[in-house]
């Protein structure tokens, strides 16, 4: 495949913008290599700005699960835009997309919208802090809830730490209540809350793990932490930007069976657009103003583009659901990608929940950061630029999940695994 105007495009973007891109996971740090500019989405494909095709496995990073300009999602974006793009008032739409989160989801009673995933997270921690008087978080080494301050850390060890600041600018202050953990480790979870349980204003915690690839909480550890929270009168987050709406209708938290206090939601509710969203019991929410003190606003927060594609979306997966076909596609496509790697002897093991999933290079099941961090990083670099010029588009990481659009079909899935096995044979 020739890419000299993807190229071109991006060596004046590094001229413009800070490595060229406006977001890293863009830049092919993990891959190694240049990235490609896209031009448009159809349905299951992404096309260059060369004019190249591939079947794309990102779908924006999750939120795109009925695909690339979905026609009910476009329509309702092109009549909302006859009508003007931003009011900074409140509009019926918001009351309507709002009614469909609340409805589908019965852990959450209100909800407030805004504009990004990161901004949802940071917003519920806020509220958790404001709501319980109490000042420390909990999370995982391994999740990652967007590009937060307090929550921007690394652990240590793996055994319960406060945090240090992961980047430049985040000062040990803003971090110095962030209390990290082993993800999927009770016995820390335990000892964590035996001494610091009465300072716990929240646990948060990704469900289903999407940022060092796919890697699903235990039934165990998901009910230990709620027990825990419950016992000291700490919230439980889960941050859903990822899995909300993805992995079933309701959110992986159905397919656990637990009830979160509060839950943080992304770019799906807005059918890919700009928007992000927080929610879960009544008491808790009318503590934000102006029902309450603790504070949070957006001019754009519930914008009526964002919110008519959040709609049309929301009611074709309720309406017509995909579900049961995303299932069939990712179970028909990690067992070709299991198969292939088996074939070609390259050490692996894959995990997948519904639509997501991570083939890993690891020969062992993959549940913590520590394990993660371990893959043969080299070795999937081979296998995403082999697949890139095969014609697949694949997350540029290791660390990056995979996601199937109702857009693609099995024949796609076929020829994604014939790619990938060949690529796997000649690595």
């Amino acid at each position: 495949m020739t890419r000299a105007k993807s190229q071109a495009i991006f060596s004046r973007a590094k001229e413009l913008m800070p490595g060229g891109v406006n977001s890293p996971a863009r830049a092919f740090g993990g891959v190694g290599g240049e990235p490609v500019v896209i031009d448009r989405g159809e349905g299951p494909y992404l096309f260059d700005v060369d004019g190249n095709r591939y079947v794309d496995y990102i779908g924006s990073w999750g939120p795109l699960i009925l695909g690339h300009a979905c026609p009910p999602v476009i329509e309702a974006i092109k009549t909302a835009l006859d009508r003007g793009t931003s009011f900074g008032a409140p509009t019926e739409a918001e009351n309507e997309l709002a009614e469909l989160i609340v409805t589908a989801v019965p852990s959450i009673d209100k909800v407030r919208l805004v504009n990004s995933g990161t901004e949802a997270t940071m917003s519920a921690i806020r509220l958790a802090r404001g709501f319980t008087g109490r000042d420390v978080i909990v999370k995982f080494a391994g999740n990652y809830h967007g590009h937060v301050d307090s929550l921007l850390v690394a652990a240590g060890s793996s055994a319960a730490t406060l945090a240090v600041p992961d980047s430049p600018g985040v000062t040990a202050g803003t971090s110095q209540d962030t209390l990290i953990l082993k993800y999927n480790d009770c016995s820390a979870a335990e000892a964590a809350f035996a001494e610091h349980g009465e300072q716990i204003a929240a646990v948060i915690m990704e469900p289903i793990v999407g940022n060092m690839g796919c890697v699903p909480a235990t039934p165990e550890f998901m009910q230990t932490i709620r027990r825990l929270t419950e016992q000291t009168g700490s919230l439980l987050i889960l941050d859903e930007v990822m899995t909300g709406f993805r992995v079933a209708y309701a959110g992986a938290q159905s397919l656990y069976d637990v009830k979160p206090d509060l839950t943080t939601l992304g770019k799906i509710v807005g059918g890919g657009m700009p928007i992000g969203a927080y929610g879960g019991r009544a008491d808790v929410l009318d503590t934000m103003l102006p029902a309450g003190k603790v504070f949070q606003a957006g001019t754009l927060s519930g914008n009526p583009i964002a919110t008519a594609a959040g709609i049309a979306t929301l009611k074709e997966l309720r309406d017509h659901s995909p579900y049961e076909k995303l299932e069939q596609l990712g179970a028909k496509l990690a067992e070709g990608l299991q198969a292939a790697a088996q074939a070609a002897g390259v050490p692996h093991t894959i995990a997948r929940v519904g639509s997501m999933m991570t083939l890993f290079f690891h020969p062992d099941p993959v549940t913590d950061w520590e394990i993660a961090s371990a893959c043969n990083k080299e070795a999937f670099a081979k296998y995403f630029w082999g697949l890139l010029e095969q014609g697949v588009y694949l997350p540029c990481s290791q660390y990056e999940a995979l996601f199937v659009s109702a857009a693609h079909s099995m024949e796609h899935i076929d020829r994604t695994v014939a790619a990938a096995a060949t690529v796997l044979c000649e690595m």
